[in-house]
């Protein structure tokens, strides 16, 4: 889920997966089922930020989560993540759990840990717009010398031209902030994206 806490546009997404046959499981990475005022939810992010291995451990609690879910294949799981959700995907895929994809919609990107991307087995996809004060250009070319320098086997990022963050959350415009739009192509053209690399790495439904 996006900074704040587990809210609708998460749960949506985990049903839309479910009706497509996939069992989904949203994890709620702050814990309580509330979400969070923004000086709260930016502090907690900012703990989480400064300490990537309990990002991790989270990362792997909610994925025990998953798996203990008897339709689930532990063969073909994906990570998928919003905002703070990306990074703490991307984080699962850096303790080198058995993932086959590791998916961040307008992620952020947190200061390059190489040495931990060595581990990542995952298929990596990262969907950023150019105008996302959160992923500034600086920070993701940081980001695509990481992914070169630990020796990725499989990673790519998509830029969509313009877009700022959250545009995939038809909440975010309410809030009128500053580089936070949705937007309706971006938020189709990034599901799409993931779709075909779960097709590519996870194999039919």
């Amino acid at each position: 889920h996006e900074g704040p806490g587990l809210r609708r546009h998460s749960r949506d997404v985990a049903k839309r997966l479910a009706g497509l046959g996939y069992v989904a499981f949203a994890l709620d990475y702050h814990g309580g089922g509330e979400l969070l005022p923004m000086p709260e939810a930016m502090e907690r992010l900012n703990e989480l930020i400064a300490d990537p291995s309990q990002t991790g451990r989270l990362a792997l609690a909610g994925l025990d989560v998953l798996l203990s879910e008897s339709r689930a294949d532990p063969r073909r799981v994906a990570a998928i993540g919003y905002c703070f959700g990306g990074v703490l995907s991307l984080e699962l895929a850096r303790t080198g759990a058995d993932v086959k994809a590791a998916v961040g919609f307008h992620p952020g990107y947190t200061p390059p840990r190489t040495e931990d991307s060595k581990k990542i087995r995952a298929s990596v996809l990262m969907l950023s717009g150019t105008e996302d004060p959160f992923a500034t250009a600086e920070q993701r070319s940081a980001f695509e010398q990481e992914m070169r320098d630990a020796g990725v086997a499989d990673w790519r990022m998509e830029l969509y031209g313009g877009i700022g963050h959250s545009f995939t959350n038809p909440d975010v415009d309410a809030l009128k902030m500053p580089g936070m739009a949705y937007d309706s192509r971006a938020d189709a053209r990034s599901w799409d994206s993931m779709i075909r690399l779960f097709d590519e790495v996870l194999g039919p439904v």
